[in-house]
C-alpha cells in the first residue's frame, strides 16, 4: 500500500498571502495529500513569499533552507510576489525546484508530476503580470476562530514606492454574490469572523470579466455581508484613507457585524513626503477620516501604517512626519523602514536616508506606536467587553480580541474557545494584554 505523500505550507507576508495559501493547501488536500506542519518531515514544501521588503526576501531563502535541513531530497515550491517579481533569482537558490508566478501558482498540482525528475535548475512558471486579468477566490479556513477573505486582488494605484502592482497586477474584484456563499460557506464551518482582505480593498468593484456586474463597489459588499446569518464579526483588515469614505465609516458605526476598527495606511505625515510617494491624499484628509471615526465611534481601535526614511525624507520632514501622528487620535502604528526596490521609481530617486537614520526613526516610531497603544487601552480598563477566544500557543492560556481590537489573556477554558463571552478589563499586562475577569 502506497504511503500518503505529505505537504508542508509556509507563508510569509500579508493576510491576503495567508487566504491564498489555505486555499492552495486546500487544493492539496482534495488530492489526497496530507498536510504537514512546516518545522516537520514533508514530501513537498510550498512557500508563499512576500517581497515587500529586502527582508521579505531574505526570509525566503532562510526559509527554503530550513525545509530542505529536515528532508534534503524533499521537492521545494516557490510561489507568491517575490516569484513574480524574480523568478529567475529564485531559480538558482539551491534546492528550489519549481517556481510559480502570480498566475500560476493556484496550478501549482498541475506542475508537482514533472518534478519526480531530477533537475539541476528549477522550472519557472511566470506570465508577464499585464496579462493577469482573472481573479481567484481564496479564503483560510480551519487554523483559527477567524477566517481570512479574499475579495480583492491588484492594485492601480502607482506608490513610488511599491512593488505590488508588479507582483499582483491590475486591481480587479469577485461579485458580491459570489464572495456571499463564501461567507456562508466559512459560516458553516463554525467560524466566527471573518476579515475581509485584499491590496486594495476600498477599491472593490473592478473586475474585466464578463460575468462582474460594472457598479458593484465596496459599500455595498459590506452592506449585503451584514446580513450574512452565523457571522459574528466582520473585520476590514486594511482600507486606503481617500477610499474610507464618511458612507463606510457611518455605515460601520450602526453595522451589525462590522466592528469598530479600522486600519488606513498613512505612509508619511509630510505632505512634501506624500506627494514624493504619489500617494493620493494629503495629511488634512487624513485628519479628517480620523476624526470623522472617533466622532462616530470613541472607542474605535484606528491602526496606521508608516514608512520611514523615504528618499528625501529630512530630519525637519520626519519631525513634522512625527508630530502629525503624535496630534491624531490613533491606536497602533506598524512601522516599515523604507527599502529600495527594483523597478520603482523612488529606487532611484537622490537623498537617500542612510540605513542607520532609517533604522534609528522606525525605533522612535516604535515607542510612539507603544505610548498610543497603552494610551488607547487604559481607556477601556475596569470596562467590560465581548472577547472572541481563541487557544494560543501556550495550552495553559487562551487569548482574544474584544470587537474594538483590545487583546486579553485568561487561563484555558476549552468551553470558551471559539465563543464570543462577556468579560470585564482588569490589569493590562507588561505584554500589553487585558487579565480579564469573566462575565459569562
Amino acid at each position: 500500500m502506497a504511503t500518503q505523500k505529505t505537504v508542508a505550507f509556509h507563508t510569509l507576508g500579508c493576510k491576503l498571502n495567508y487566504a491564498e495559501t489555505s486555499s492552495i493547501k486546500s487544493q492539496f488536500e482534495s488530492a489526497g495529500f496530507l498536510s504537514v506542519p512546516y518545522q516537520e518531515n514533508a514530501d513537498i514544501y510550498v512557500l508563499n513569499t512576500c517581497s515587500v521588503t529586502d527582508f521579505a526576501d531574505k526570509k525566503c531563502r532562510n526559509f527554503v533552507r530550513k525545509a530542505l535541513k529536515i528532508n534534503p531530497d524533499a521537492k521545494m515550491v516557490v510561489i507568491g510576489c517575490y516569484a513574480q517579481l524574480k523568478p529567475e533569482e529564485i531559480s538558482k537558490i539551491p534546492g528550489v525546484d519549481l517556481v510559480l508566478g502570480a498566475s500560476e501558482k493556484f496550478k501549482v498540482l498541475n506542475y508537482i508530476e514533472g518534478l519526480s525528475s531530477v533537475s539541476e535548475k528549477a522550472l519557472v512558471h511566470q506570465n508577464d503580470i499585464k496579462s493577469l486579468n482573472d481573479f481567484t477566490s481564496a479564503f483560510s479556513f480551519g487554523d483559527r476562530t477567524r477566517s481570512f477573505l479574499k475579495v480583492q486582488d491588484g492594485c492601480d494605484y502607482k506608490c513610488s514606492f511599491c512593488t505590488i502592482p508588479l507582483a499582483r497586477g491590475k486591481s480587479r474584484s469577485d461579485s458580491i454574490k459570489n464572495i456571499l456563499e463564501k461567507a456562508k460557506t466559512i459560516a458553516s464551518h463554525g467560524v466566527k469572523e471573518i476579515v475581509l482582505t485584499g491590496v486594495n480593498i476600498g477599491d472593490f468593484g473592478k473586475n474585466e470579466s464578463e460575468n462582474h456586474p460594472a457598479s458593484e463597489n465596496f459599500l455595498q459588499l459590506i452592506e449585503a455581508l451584514d446580513d450574512v446569518e452565523g457571522i459574528d464579526r466582520f473585520r476590514i483588515s486594511s482600507i486606503e484613507p481617500n477610499l474610507c469614505n464618511d458612507e463606510i465609516i457611518a455605515f460601520v458605526k450602526q453595522s451589525k457585524r462590522f466592528v469598530p476598527h479600522f486600519h488606513m495606511p498613512l505612509q508619511s505625515g509630510s505632505d512634501v513626503v506624500l506627494k514624493q510617494m504619489r500617494r493620493r491624499y494629503k495629511r488634512d484628509l487624513y485628519a479628517s477620516r480620523v476624526q470623522k471615526i472617533k466622532e462616530l465611534m470613541p472607542h474605535a481601535c484606528i491602526g496606521v501604517d508608516v514608512i520611514v526614511g523615504f528618499p528625501g525624507e529630512s530630519d525637519q520632514l520626519f519631525q513634522e512626519s512625527y508630530d502629525f501622528i503624535n496630534s491624531l487620535d490613533i491606536s497602533y502604528l506598524h512601522v516599515f523602514t523604507y527599502s529600495e526596490r527594483d523597478k520603482t521609481i523612488a529606487a532611484e530617486m537622490e537623498e537617500a536616508v542612510p540605513m542607520n537614520i532609517r533604522k534609528s526613526r522606525n525605533a522612535i516610531l516604535q515607542k510612539l506606536s507603544s505610548k498610543k497603544k497603552k494610551q488607547f487601552y487604559e481607556q477601556f480598563s475596569g470596562l467590560e467587553n465581548n472577547v472572541l477566544f481563541e487557544k494560543t500557543k501556550d495550552e495553559n492560556l487562551m487569548s482574544g480580541f474584544t470587537e474594538n481590537y483590545l487583546k486579553v489573556t485568561h487561563p484555558i477554558k476549552q468551553q470558551y474557545i471559539n465563543t464570543i463571552q462577556k468579560v470585564q478589563l482588569e490589569k493590562l499586562n507588561d505584554e500589553m494584554q487585558f487579565e480579564i475577569k469573566l462575565l459569562s
